[in-house]
């Protein structure tokens, strides 16, 4: 009995020495793993437990116009934040904050109090405020500078820059569309911390310095700009009109002198509403949808029943096809019929006996309806599609409008013969400007853009935008034909309002009416063009809704007029196409 159980002792020595070496090599070969093969993430891990990381903003690239003029900067300003586990003196803390930054104790006592490894107090402060509560030297208390997007001219320009929010990234406009080269790269500053979160003293932080974002040059002339939005605020409040819009480009090559839509917006106030009139307090959908409608772009977001002014895309296609000569005659009795439908010229007496030049200059509807007639629905259409109204621009702005436009199925005499004179259809302002742009520079469809290049800090050009250009839309013969007739339109017609002696301008007026018909609202515009031999620059002023007059011949004209007198001077002191092509 003793043996036996002598050999059972043995046995269970045996088993229990195995379970002992096989815990043993368990815990050996888990030591390894931990120690040798994961040794580099958990090292990386303690790392990331004993250091606290803030970060640090880029400054964002600075935009500017072509000649250099800043349109967007960046000031300094401060990030407040709280260590909890480091503050001494917690009722100071509190007191100092309230005071320092015009805050409640409601807000800042529990965020002084809450247990979290950093809790942030207030972004965008004031630096002389930052430096201030630095100077006070209280424990668990960080002030970080820290970088705020400012517009040192407010409004001008609003709806092409755009703004960015509390992060620093672009929310509407040339922000958001050039994110990427403005917003640079963030920074942190890491500091060493013990068990219980304090920072360790005599452990200096570590700082990875952030990278400024580039700069953005502009195709924008700023002189230009904002002689624009002033014409447009004085045409407004003159016409008590609902909004303006001008355009200003460079028919050869899509560069945009200026862009306004009035009224603007505070760029550096951009979510109050004062500005577009509204007072009272609004939240929600309501708040957002008038945010909206105040920052939105009318020159490509909206489109418009063109009016008149299309009536050089009439033309154009007329002439390409031989359907028309400048020299073919025509009647106006003052109206013409479309089937059953009665549609009248503006001259309700009629014109009489011309020209299709005279027509033009006339802007005679019962001309355009006739020539429209003639090139039918399928020839139309061709020329529409051909001369690129059915695509987009390409403008580098974001939301852009297309051409609503009647499904070729659905389009009879009578829908012809009102597209033929600019109505019942819709197109964008720069839809126009490119389109008309393209028949009078010999048929070329540039893309109207404002990105010219990016710069790095020390100046040097980083990346050079180009943009898309299709030839062959229009013959130069067509071109040169249009071109003087459109500068008779000036010079003879209907858009003497806009001649200025010693310079050669072309153009036509419109003036349409809104829908529904029976509302009594219009809209009036004119596009020009100089030199009218060989254009350099084009200009398109709409005016929605202007009270009393608001023929486009005596509202919109003139203020091309006042925008050349002043531009066209200057734009040839500034050689700007001689610059490209060097």
């Amino acid at each position: 009995m003793q043996d036996r159980n002598k050999t059972r002792c043995k046995r269970m020595a045996t088993l229990y020495g195995c379970v002992v070496m096989f815990l043993f090599l368990v815990l050996a070969v888990r030591l390894f793993y931990i120690m040798i093969i994961q040794g580099e993430h958990y090292s990386e891990e303690a790392r990331q437990q004993q250091e606290r990381e803030r970060s640090i903003k880029a400054a964002r690239g600075k935009i500017t116009d072509r000649n250099g003029v800043v349109i967007a900067d960046n000031l300094t300003v401060c990030t407040v934040s709280v260590v909890h586990n480091q503050i001494e003196d917690t009722e100071r803390v509190i007191k100092v904050l309230c005071e320092e930054l015009s805050l409640t104790e409601e807000y800042v006592r529990p965020r002084v109090e809450k247990r979290s490894s950093m809790e942030k107090i207030r972004s965008n402060v004031d630096k002389t405020i930052g430096d201030r509560i630095r100077s006070y030297e209280l424990a668990g208390v960080k002030v970080d500078e820290d970088y705020k997007r400012y517009y040192p001219y407010g409004e001008t320009a609003s709806k092409i820059l755009g703004f960015t929010g509390s992060d620093n990234q672009g929310i509407i406009g040339l922000e958001v569309k050039y994110e990427e080269y403005l917003e640079g790269e963030a920074g942190t500053i890491l500091t060493v911390t013990n068990a219980r979160g304090e920072e360790v003293e005599n452990e200096a932080e570590h700082r990875i310095e952030p990278i400024k974002g580039e700069d953005l040059r502009l195709t924008l002339d700023w002189n230009i700009q904002e002689y624009c939005t002033q014409l447009a605020m004085l045409a407004m409040e003159e016409h008590e009109a609902d909004r303006v819009s001008v355009i200003v480009m460079n028919p050869r090559n899509g560069e945009l002198y200026a862009m306004a839509d009035v009224p603007e917006f505070d760029l550096n106030s951009p979510y109050d509403l004062t500005p577009i009139g509204i007072e009272e307090e609004l939240s929600g959908e309501d708040y957002q949808n008038a945010l909206n409608s105040m920052w939105r772009n009318g020159c490509i977001n909206d489109t418009y029943e063109p009016g008149s002014t299309f009536k050089m895309v009439t033309a154009a296609a007329a002439l390409e096809t031989g359907t028309v000569t400048p020299e073919d005659p025509f009647f106006c009795p003052g109206y013409i019929m479309v089937e059953d439908r009665r549609i009248r010229c503006h001259d309700t007496d009629g014109h009489g006996s011309e020209t299709f030049a005279v027509g033009m200059m006339n802007s005679c509807n019962p001309v355009f309806i006739s020539v429209g007639l003639k090139l039918g629905v399928d020839t139309f259409y061709e020329y529409f599609t051909q001369f690129g109204l059915f695509q987009r621009t390409g403008i580098d702005l974001p939301g852009e409008a297309g051409t609503i436009m009647h499904a070729k199925e659905n389009m009879g005499p009578v829908e012809l013969a009102t597209t033929s004179f600019g109505q019942s259809f819709q197109i964008s302002p720069i839809q126009l400007v490119t389109t008309a742009s393209m028949l009078i520079n010999g048929g070329t469809r540039v893309t109207p853009h404002l990105a010219k290049e990016t710069l790095k800090e020390d100046g040097s050009i980083s990346h050079i935008f180009t943009y898309e250009e299709t030839t062959g839309h229009v013959s130069e013969e067509t071109s040169a034909t249009l071109r003087m007739l459109l500068e008779k339109v000036v010079s003879e017609g209907g858009g003497k309002n806009a001649y200025i002696e010693g310079w050669s301008i072309g153009g036509k007026t419109a003036t349409s009416q809104t829908l529904p018909r029976s509302s009594g609202k219009y809209i009036s515009s004119f596009i020009g063009f100089s030199p009218a031999e060989n254009p350099e620059v084009i200009a398109l002023v709409v005016i929605h809704n202007p009270k009393g007059i608001y023929y486009g011949s005596q509202t919109a004209a003139p203020v091309v007029k006042k925008l050349y007198e002043n531009i066209l001077p200057y734009l040839e002191g500034m050689n700007y196409n001689e610059q490209r092509v060097q």
